[in-house]
């Protein structure tokens, strides 16, 4: 496995799949990053030299803004929309979605699991609620 930026890329992967489990490069930033990086996106991760991994990471910290950085600027963004109450940042806060989706179904990742509110009617049912608490 191949070490890139404090990052391990699969090493029987292709180059052009391997550099997606870097965060914030996708299918084309991949094969852009591998044209500029001089590197043929078939090539197995594995049959990097060094002087190639030299390569790509110059590519890579020069040209983008990936890993930490962009998560930091991503919560920054997201902080900032929160700070001045702007819809989307009452959305973030409430944690539900932000995106103009419904919510009376669905959204259940947003929203979590199903809460019951009022009446549980049968024993089994009671216990249930109970035991979730």
């Amino acid at each position: 496995m191949p070490r890139v930026l404090g990052i391990d890329i699969p090493g029987r992967k292709k180059l052009a799949y391997a550099l997606r489990y870097i965060y914030g490069v996708g299918p084309t930033l991949a094969l852009e990053i591998c044209e500029k990086a001089a590197l043929n996106p078939d090539m197995k991760a594995d049959d990097l030299q060094d002087a190639d991994i030299q390569r790509l990471v110059g590519v890579l910290q020069n040209d983008y803004r990936i890993e930490g950085d962009l998560r930091r600027e991503v919560s920054s963004n997201i902080r900032r929309l929160i700070s001045i109450g702007s819809y989307r940042g009452r959305r973030h806060r409430s944690g539900l979605p932000v995106r103009g989706q419904r919510t009376k179904t669905n959204a259940r990742t947003r929203k979590g699991s199903k809460r019951t509110v009022g009446v549980v009617r049968g024993k089994e049912a009671r216990s249930a609620v109970k035991a979730s608490k």
